[in-house]
């Protein structure tokens, strides 16, 4: 298992939040508002799913890469914290996916 890992990657893109200035990619984003996070985050979906069906597992890698950052930092961007996410995927987990899916359907 790698020492690096979602926390510490939110934990980075919290950071770069408070910090100033035009050296941080991160804070460009956040200034930019979430409507351009947004659009980063499905750009980069986008080019994920595009690396998946080449083929080429370096790409994968790359842009899997990617999508995890801008979608960290949507959820920075909302004020979501990753432990929220932790929890849904916790309590998703609880049952079967069809089930939950099911579930989500009748609500």
């Amino acid at each position: 298992m790698p020492g690096f890992n979602l926390d510490n990657l939110a934990a980075i893109i919290a950071e770069r939040a408070r910090a100033g200035g035009d050296q941080s990619y991160t804070r460009k984003l956040l200034d930019a508002g979430i409507e351009k996070c947004a659009k980063k985050l499905g750009e980069e979906a986008t080019e994920t799913v595009v690396a998946a069906l080449s083929g080429d597992n370096k790409a994968v890698i790359g842009e899997s890469a990617d999508l995890l950052y801008h979608l960290l930092v949507v959820l920075e961007a909302r004020g979501v914290k990753l432990d929220e996410v932790y929890a849904e995927l916790e309590r998703r987990s609880a049952q079967s996916g069809l089930e939950e899916k099911a579930a989500r359907r009748k609500t």
